[in-house]
């Protein structure tokens, strides 16, 4: 059986380009355990859909997030993608919404 993850590769290379601005595609593909070539894939796509702009800078690129984009998927259009880095991040830069705890109480099967 083949592990599955939680978030995307293209969530994955997000939150670390919002994290560190002047972070390196090797050193983002690296910490996402995905291939150099398939995280400039990404930060391409992530740039041509708005959520990424990315600035050159002597010879590296530093990047920078629109954290009001809104998340891709239909059912979670009204999310912007600042909320799930911020999520993801405590680090994050603070978006003035209130912490909320949710307890979920699932059925034991």
């Amino acid at each position: 059986m083949s592990e599955w993850k939680f978030l995307t590769n293209h969530a994955l290379v997000l939150s670390f380009l919002a994290r560190n601005p002047h972070i390196t595609a090797l050193e983002v593909a690296q910490a996402a355990g995905i291939r150099e070539r398939t995280t400039r894939k990404i930060i391409a796509d992530l740039e041509a859909a708005g959520y990424v702009t990315k600035k050159k800078e002597g010879r590296g690129n530093t990047y920078s997030v629109n954290l009001n984009m809104p998340l891709r998927h239909h059912a979670h259009r009204h999310v912007a993608v600042g909320h799930l880095l911020e999520t993801l991040d405590s680090d994050m830069p603070d978006l003035h919404t209130p912490s909320q705890s949710v307890v979920i109480n699932t059925p034991h099967c």
